[in-house]
């Protein structure tokens, strides 16, 4: 089912020099990868490296502010690198709203990105970690209020950080199976272990319970599959068990 859709998000190797990254990649079976930030910085050698590696771009993480205040450069940056898939990515502590009226407002400006980049044939979506599902003070959850105040966006959905949050993702696809566009491949640990990994784990390797997920998946029509470890120690290893779990998924 996931073998000829699976991507690797670059930002698992960003402590390995990128060639070698790139190569050790490709080299586990995985034909695209998902670009962030770090690899925007010198272009022109990121995109000269991945056709040495043989890898394209899936998709690419791009932060809000850039989307806010650099729109057309961002859409020239995807279609630079082939990219038909934009992604906003993360905000940090001390931009996230604390009420349903400031999540509501980020749903509409995350609607108004959405307008702008559908008009140039591609797909937005919203990336999730962990704290778009902790209740605010009027009980509401910020992950609901961003996709049900922005509907046409697309979810790239985290299976690890909504397991992180406590949250059962199955249920969550089952939600939202149609506006879910890709699907972060990530696991964790069993507490205590892989303290040196920031409590990640390989993919099907970890706590996350896969059986429900994959059946959801299978009503999905996300177009895109993207393994992810927040901080693995051996990158090798990483890229190649996680491979061949989620190839063996049918």
């Amino acid at each position: 089912m996931l073998s000829n859709n699976l991507s690797f998000q670059l930002y698992s190797a960003r402590n390995t020099a990128l060639p070698e990254a790139l190569a050790t990649i490709a080299e586990a079976g995985y034909k695209s990868v998902e670009a962030y930030a770090g690899n925007f910085e010198q272009l022109d050698t990121f995109t000269q490296e991945l056709k040495v590696a043989g890898l394209t771009v899936s998709s690419v993480h791009i932060s809000r502010d850039e989307l806010k205040n650099n729109m057309i450069n961002s859409i020239e940056l995807a279609a630079t690198l082939g990219a038909d898939h934009i992604v906003c990515p993360y905000l940090l502590p001390e931009d996230r709203p604390v009420d349903k009226n400031g999540w509501v407002a980020l749903a509409q400006e995350l609607a108004e990105f959405n307008v702008q980049i559908s008009a140039t044939g591609r797909d937005f979506a919203w990336h999730n970690h962990d704290f778009e599902f902790h209740r605010l003070p009027d009980g509401s959850v910020p992950m609901r209020l961003l996709l049900d105040n922005a509907p046409d966006m697309y979810w790239e959905i985290d299976v690890g950080w909504i397991h992180r949050a406590s949250q059962d993702p199955a249920s969550w696809l089952r939600t939202y199976l149609d506006r879910v566009s890709a699907v972060h491949l990530k696991d964790v640990a069993k507490e205590g272990d892989c303290s040196d990994e920031d409590g990640w784990a390989d993919v099907g390797h970890g706590t996350v319970d896969w059986t429900e997920i994959l059946t959801e998946l299978k009503r999905c029509d996300a177009e895109l599959y993207i393994v992810e470890h927040d901080n693995p120690s051996d990158l090798k290893r990483f890229a190649e068990r996680s491979f061949k779990t989620a190839s063996s998924w049918s």
